[in-house]
C-alpha cells in the first residue's frame, strides 16, 4: 500500500495521542525509571528553575507528559523507596517509619524491606522481566536485606542514605567506610559518583537490550543529596569529616551538581535511543521526597522533613514514544506508590492478593481522565499529619493544626481551618480512620519531635528546647 507523507504524518501524530493499549496488542515495554535524591519541584528548568537549565531533562519532559500535582509518599528517602518498591502505603512496615535508619540503634541492622514482600522488581522478573538497581538502596543492610533479595537480577551502587561522591564513603553504616558494590561485593573505583552512575546504566541497558526479554532498570542517583560537591570539587572531599556538611554548599556548587545529573540522564536516554528500543521503553524521571538546603521548592513552602507542600510536591516526567502526548501536562494527584500498578498493567503483570496494591494505574489519566482520591501521610518528627482530599489539605505539625485549599493557596498560609470547619472535621476524623488502619507507630525509637538526635536536628535547623534551670538549693 502507498502512504503519502500527509498520511504517514497523520498516522505518527494518531500515534503520539493514542492512549495506552491493552497489554496483549503489544510488545511488553521497557522500563527504566530515574529517581534523583532531594530534587525539589522546581529544581529543573522546566518546571521553573532559573539560575541553570536542565535541557536534557527538558527534552525528555517535552517528548511526554509532565506531572503538576505529583506527590512523594513521604518528605524522607527511605519511606518514599518503601512504597516506590511495594505499592503500599510505606507505614505497614517497619522500615516504612524509620528514617535515618541510624536512630533505630541496634535494632537498625534487623530493620529493612523483607525479602519475602513482593516488590515492582520481584512481580516484573517473575513476569519475564530482566531486572537491575543501578545507584541508592538505602532499604536495609546486608546479611538480611538487598536488592539481590528483594527482586533485582543486578545491583550496582550503594546500599546507605549517601555518600561522598569521590571517595563513595559512608559515615551511615561505619564511620567513613566505603559503600560502593557490585552485587554483594564491597568495591573500589574512581569516579564522581554521578558519572558512575550514568556508566553503570548505559552498560545496563545495552547488555539487557541484546535479550529477548523486557527490562526493568531503576536507576537511583544520589544527586543532589548532601554532601554538596560537583564534579570539580574533588578537594573538597578531603576536607569533609561528616557528611552533613554543615558549612559546605552554595548555589554555584548545587548547579554543577544539577547539570551533571542532567547531563547522565541525557546519556542514558541516548543509550535507548541507541539500542533501537526507544519507542517501546517508558522512561520516568522523579524525586524521592521535596528539595533540601539549596533545594528550590516554589510555588511551595516547605522542604525535606516536613509534609507542608514543598517536602512532598515533587517532579515528575513520563515518556512512552507513541503512547504519552508530547509536550502534555498531566493535572492528576498522583503520588509514588501509583507507579507499581501503572507499570504492572504496562507490562500485563499482575500483583500478589495477598499485597493489595494501594496506589492507582494512572494509565486514564494520561489522556485527560481525572481520578478522584485521598492521600494520608503521617511523619514522627515534628508529630506530623497530613491528608489531602480533593483541592483541601489537613495539616498538622507539632500540635498545630491547619486547613489549606493547595490549589488557590499553594504556599499554605491561609488557614481555612475556622472558615471552613465542617470540612476541617471531616478531614481531621477520615485521616484517624484512616491511622487506624495501620500498624502504630512505634514509641521506642524516633517519637517526639526532636528524636532524631541532635546532629539531625542541627542539620535541618532545628533545635531542641532548652531545659528550664534547676531550681537553687535553699540556703544552708
Amino acid at each position: 500500500m502507498n502512504i503519502t507523507r500527509r498520511r504517514a504524518l497523520g498516522l505518527a501524530v494518531a500515534a503520539a495521542t493514542a492512549p495506552f493499549v491493552a497489554h496483549a496488542q503489544q510488545r511488553r515495554p521497557n522500563i527504566v525509571f530515574v529517581m534523583a535524591d532531594d530534587l525539589g519541584y522546581g529544581d529543573l528548568s522546566c518546571y521553573g528553575r532559573r539560575d541553570y537549565q536542565t535541557p536534557n531533562i527538558d527534552r525528555l519532559a517535552a517528548s511526554g507528559t509532565r506531572f503538576l500535582q505529583a506527590y512523594a509518599n513521604s518528605s524522607v528517602c527511605t519511606a518514599t523507596r518503601v512504597a516506590l518498591a511495594t505499592g503500599r502505603y510505606q507505614y505497614r512496615l517497619p522500615i516504612g517509619n524509620e528514617e535515618p535508619l541510624a536512630s533505630a540503634g541496634n535494632r537498625g541492622q534487623s530493620i529493612g524491606l523483607p525479602p519475602a514482600h513482593p516488590t515492582l522488581a520481584s512481580l516484573l522478573r517473575n513476569a519475564g522481566y530482566q531486572t537491575a538497581l543501578v545507584g541508592k538502596w538505602h532499604l536495609g543492610q546486608l546479611p538480611n536485606f538487598g536488592p539481590l533479595k528483594s527482586g533485582y537480577d543486578h545491583f550496582w551502587g550503594i546500599r546507605s542514605g549517601g555518600v561522598d561522591y569521590f571517595t563513595h564513603q559512608s559515615n551511615a553504616i561505619n564511620p567513613m567506610s566505603n559503600d560502593l558494590w557490585d552485587g554483594d561485593t564491597n568495591i573500589e573505583r574512581t569516579g564522581y559518583l554521578t558519572d558512575l552512575l550514568g556508566d553503570q546504566a548505559v552498560a545496563t541497558i545495552k547488555n539487557f537490550a541484546g535479550a529477548s526479554r523486557p527490562y526493568l532498570l531503576n536507576l537511583h542517583f544520589t544527586a543532589p543529596h548532601w554532601p554538596w560537591e560537583g564534579p570539580t570539587d574533588q578537594a573538597e572531599s578531603q576536607r569533609i569529616r561528616n557528611l552533613f556538611h554543615y558549612d559546605g554548599g552554595s548555589m554555584k556548587t548545587y548547579a554543577s551538581m544539577m547539570t551533571r545529573l542532567d547531563d547522565q540522564v541525557a546519556r542514558v536516554v541516548a543509550a535507548v535511543e541507541g539500542t533501537g528500543q526507544a519507542g517501546n521503553t517508558i522512561v520516568i524521571f522523579t524525586s524521592d521526597n521535596g528539595g533540601e538546603r539549596f533545594g528550590n521548592t516554589w510555588p511551595f513552602s516547605g522542604r525535606k522533613l516536613e509534609l507542608l507542600e514543598g517536602g512532598v510536591r515533587i517532579p515528575a516526567i513520563l515518556r512512552w514514544p507513541g503512547r504519552v502526548r508530547p509536550r502534555s501536562v498531566n493535572n492528576q494527584v498522583a503520588i509514588t506508590m501509583d507507579w507499581v500498578p501503572t507499570l504492572l498493567a504496562a507490562a500485563g503483570a499482575e500483583a500478589d492478593p495477598s499485597y493489595p496494591l494501594e496506589g492507582i494505574d494512572l494509565a486514564p489519566t494520561l489522556n485527560g481522565a481525572v481520578v478522584s482520591r485521598k492521600l494520608y501521610w503521617r511523619f514522627r518528627f515534628n508529630q506530623q499529619r497530613a491528608l489531602r482530599d480533593g483541592d483541601m489539605k489537613f495539616l498538622e505539625i507539632a500540635g498545630n493544626q491547619f486547613l489549606f485549599n493547595v490549589v488557590d493557596d499553594p504556599m499554605e498560609r491561609a488557614n481555612l481551618k475556622a472558615r471552613q470547619p465542617e470540612v476541617f472535621q471531616r478531614l481531621v476524623a477520615d485521616h484517624a480512620a484512616w491511622n487506624a488502619t495501620m500498624p502504630p507507630e512505634d514509641s521506642a525509637s524516633n517519637s517526639g519531635p526532636f528524636a532524631y538526635g541532635d546532629e539531625i536536628a542541627d542539620h535541618f535547623g532545628v533545635r531542641r528546647p532548652t531545659p528550664p534551670a534547676p531550681p537553687p538549693r535553699p540556703a544552708p
